[in-house]
């Protein structure tokens, strides 16, 4: 869908994009402040942050209840929803055109004018319990957070986590809303037919009743290298394993568009270097390879579930192909098919307003940068096979990675997969 954009600083410190979609039948929002896990005041209370994310659709200066609240909001049809991650938390709605302004003025309420109460937070408590031990049945939920904390991340693992639930007050709360939700910290996108509404948009937006404030930093963490670590579940009959790399600092986009090009080249098909390799052989139903761009760094991750007596075959396959990039050993033929493959997603990828408006919050929310639409197809055509393999190269010669696995097996099975993946960081 054609659509323009155009990012607005407000008078309160507030920053955001207006995207105007001239054919759009619906209104899309969202609004995130830093005011994820990494940013409550105590690691104790830790849940904090997740909790009054539960929280935020509940009573507020104008509903008694999330009931009441729930029943005004989605009368129309129109959708919210909020999460945590780590640095964020975000709020998003989407309703039909008609009704954009009482659903954004809806959204003012619930943001604003919170009126947490002790009986929410005792639901909200226990409905964050059960999420989070619903994930330690969840072998790929399980495994990350604890790849994050072995390379050096101050996060807390899920059972860690679920320990700090019971500290969580309903000061806590409070306090962390009134720290963390001012205009200085939000960042917004709406997206729709703004044609003749932008100041009406940007009028509501300056009276929203927050403090000012000011945007937080992002946390900078230390990474390093660690032991391969097995997360031991007798039930599990297979190995579900995440091998990641860390380079200390945030990539180019060129260089993170060239990684894209060489995961799907490794990972992205059935007829891939690795996977389709792998499934040609019966090793291994699924497994991805994928490159993240943060503040401070940018990771390269591989994970999957094989079978414990196939995994020695696919980490060979892994390393096999991993070397051949490293040498070189990349055909424009592939490059050009993983291009072309980023261009057709790229166009299809815009073919709703939510998609257009999660295509500019991805990076927007994550260091202000406004990705201008128009100019990925000439970025990703961009892509060459020298910048694919010096970007790989500098991923192994930062020699920063962590091997961790969830299996009934043994760790000197895990180690052993380690031991192969080692020679590929010796290049000397």
């Amino acid at each position: 869908m054609k659509h323009t954009v155009e990012e607005v600083r407000l008078k309160n410190g507030a920053r955001g994009l207006l995207i105007d979609v001239p054919d759009a039948t619906v209104m899309s929002f969202q609004f995130q402040f830093r005011a994820g896990n990494r940013y409550v005041a105590s690691k104790n209370i830790y849940e904090t942050a997740h909790i009054m994310e539960h929280m935020a659709f509940g009573a507020n200066a104008r509903f008694k209840s999330e009931h009441e609240f729930e029943a005004e909001f989605t009368k129309n049809g129109a959708y919210h929803n909020a999460y945590t991650s780590d640095l964020s938390m975000v709020y998003v709605a989407d309703c039909a055109d008609f009704e954009w302004e009482r659903i954004l003025d809806l959204q003012r309420v619930s943001i604003c004018q919170p009126r947490f109460n002790s009986d929410e937070l005792e639901a909200e408590k226990g409905n964050v319990r059960s999420e989070l031990t619903g994930f330690l049945n969840n072998h790929n939920r399980l495994l990350w957070p604890k790849v994050q904390q072995l390379l050096g991340e101050d996060v807390l693992t899920f059972n860690q986590r679920l320990r700090t639930i019971p500290r969580v007050k309903l000061r806590h709360i409070k306090e962390h809303h009134a720290r963390t939700h001012t205009t200085g910290n939000m960042r917004f996108v709406i997206a729709g037919k703004l044609h003749g509404r932008k100041a009406e948009v940007r009028r509501q937006l300056e009276e929203w009743e927050l403090p000012q404030g000011e945007r937080f930093p992002a946390p900078h963490d230390e990474f390093h290298t660690s032991k391969p670590t097995l997360i031991r579940r007798k039930e599990s009959s297979n190995l579900t394993f995440a091998w990641s790399m860390v380079v200390p600092r945030e990539l180019a986009d060129e260089e993170s568009d060239a990684m894209d090009c060489l995961d799907h080249i490794l990972t992205g098909t059935m007829h891939s270097r690795i996977y389709g390799a792998a499934r040609k052989k019966g090793l291994a139903y699924g497994m991805f390879s994928d490159t993240s761009v943060g503040f401070h760094d940018s990771s390269w991750d591989f994970g999957g579930q094989v079978n414990l007596d196939t995994a020695g075959e696919l980490f060979d396959i892994i390393v096999r192909e991993l070397r051949a990039v490293l040498d070189g050993k990349l055909t424009e033929a592939e490059i050009n098919a993983a291009k072309s493959y980023a261009l057709g997603r790229h166009q299809m990828g815009a073919q709703t307003v939510s998609q257009i408006s999660n295509f500019y919050t991805n990076r927007y929310f994550a260091d202000d940068i406004v990705k201008e639409y128009e100019k990925v197809p000439d970025s990703i055509r961009k892509t060459t096979r020298e910048r694919i393999i010096a970007t790989a190269r500098e991923f192994i010669d930062c020699n920063i990675h962590v091997l961790a696995g969830v299996s009934g097996g043994e760790r000197k099975e895990l180690v052993a997969l380690y031991e192969k993946l080692s020679p590929l960081f010796d290049r000397s």
